[in-house]
């Protein structure tokens, strides 16, 4: 694995929270829907042949697309055949209604049992810079090394901010689409709006409908000018019904062995928590602190030579959509009376967008000879449909071990 591949592939790294509102009694069923679109921009890549291919190497590359993640949940009791649909709006140019499957689980063998993994403590140097500016300021860079600190103290050095535990949709229990028996593209000129309807043999129907905010949002392409050693300025349109941006970047120096990790937040932050599905209040949250940045945003420039001498570099960024939230009966307006939902919806959004850093106006420089060959967002890579959650851990050794494992792979070759 290349370096630049590395960096794509922990880029695209994400969790996948549920917000959970009080209530008597867990619902009966809970339903998630998350609604994404996703591009790439390769500065000298064009459309035509070349894009097409890329296109099918790199989901994105070849132009926007937008994706589509459905997944059920039902404490009712599972019949020998359960089945499960989810009808949806003539706009979304999918067919009539999308099947939800379950997965397969494979039966534990007898005698079979979970082998410990053997941790090493690898060597890893790690240069962590933030801010928009054209220039490194003071304080900065924050290091990072496995040989001058303990695990739990480089651990901690990845902390960022994230959105509270809400659960997640993930599991063995939760009927999904795409599956195995349906697994077809979303059309680009997919749209959401209308009226949708979730049914089944195990689950109460939940009905409810999408309005604009949200539909698949714009896609958030991002214009970047400036070689590894210049200060490198971002650009881009407003994303309309975005609540918010957030750019991360990644780079690997082979000649020092350093990893080196920005992003466009004010105040120190890795940012490994916020490229992701985040919550509404989140998000205002994060923009008040001066972490995201604020829908008018258009500009940022990334600090003059931190990439410089780099082996590519890779910039991730997010415009954070608006989620909606549904509960039937709705939440009472008085919090001390009593509410027994029958289920829960929740609609989330994201437009995501991956730039190649350091190519010049023209496609040219290093980074372009180190362009990543690696299939992203197929099913079971990371932060792609159909990869389990990264689940945080509670131990501050497991948080540091979970750090160091992302570095390793980043470094891994």
């Amino acid at each position: 694995m290349t370096p630049t591949r590395s960096t794509l592939a922990l880029a695209v790294l994400a969790a996948l929270p549920l917000a959970v509102f009080a209530q008597t009694k867990p619902p009966v069923a809970q339903y998630w829907m998350d609604v994404g679109t996703n591009s790439m921009n390769m500065p000298g890549m064009g459309g035509g042949m070349s894009g097409a291919i890329m296109g099918a190497m790199v989901p994105g590359m070849g132009g926007p697309q937008k994706s589509l993640n459905l997944y059920l949940h039902s404490r009712q009791p599972k019949p020998p055949a359960p089945e499960a649909t989810h009808d949806i709006p003539p706009g979304a140019a999918m067919g009539a209604t999308l099947p939800l499957v379950l997965p397969r689980v494979e039966p534990r063998r007898a005698g079979e049992r979970d082998t410990p993994e053997q941790f090493e403590k690898p060597k890893a140097r790690v240069l962590f810079y933030w801010g928009c500016s054209d220039t490194v300021r003071a304080g900065q860079p924050r290091v990072a090394d496995t040989e001058k600190m303990s695990m739990i103290d480089f651990g901690k050095m990845f902390a960022g901010r994230s959105a509270p535990d809400r659960g997640s949709p993930w599991g063995p229990d939760r009927a999904i689409w795409p599956n195995e028996k349906d697994s077809k593209p979303v059309p680009a000129q997919s749209s959401l709006q209308g009226d949708h309807w979730v049914k089944g043999n195990y689950t109460p129907d939940i009905k409810f409908r999408i309005g604009d905010r949200q539909d698949f949002l714009a896609p958030y392409a991002i214009t970047a000018t400036g070689e590894l050693n210049m200060p490198i300025q971002l650009e881009w349109n407003t994303v309309a019904n975005a609540l918010g941006y957030f750019h991360f970047a990644m780079a690997n120096r082979q000649s020092t062995g350093e990893m080196i990790i920005w992003s466009s937040s004010d105040v120190p932050d890795s940012g490994f928590g916020l490229i992701d599905y985040l919550p509404n209040d989140f998000v205002r949250k994060m923009i008040q602190e001066k972490v995201v940045m604020p829908p008018t945003a258009t500009r940022c420039a990334i600090p003059k030579g931190i990439f410089e001498g780099a082996d590519g570099a890779m910039l991730q960024s997010i415009a954070y959509g608006e989620e909606l939230n549904l509960a039937q009966p709705p939440r009472p307006a008085d919090p001390k009376a009593p509410w027994e939902p029958i289920w829960f919806a929740k609609v989330r959004v994201k437009s995501t967008g991956m730039t190649m850093l350091g190519m010049g106006a023209e496609g040219g420089g290093r980074s372009a000879r180190s362009a990543p060959a690696q299939s992203s967002g197929g099913a079971g890579a990371p932060g792609s449909p159909g990869a389990p959650a990264q689940q945080p851990s509670d131990s501050p050794l497991d948080q540091a071990k979970d750090a160091v494992d992302k570095v390793r792979g980043l470094l891994r070759w």
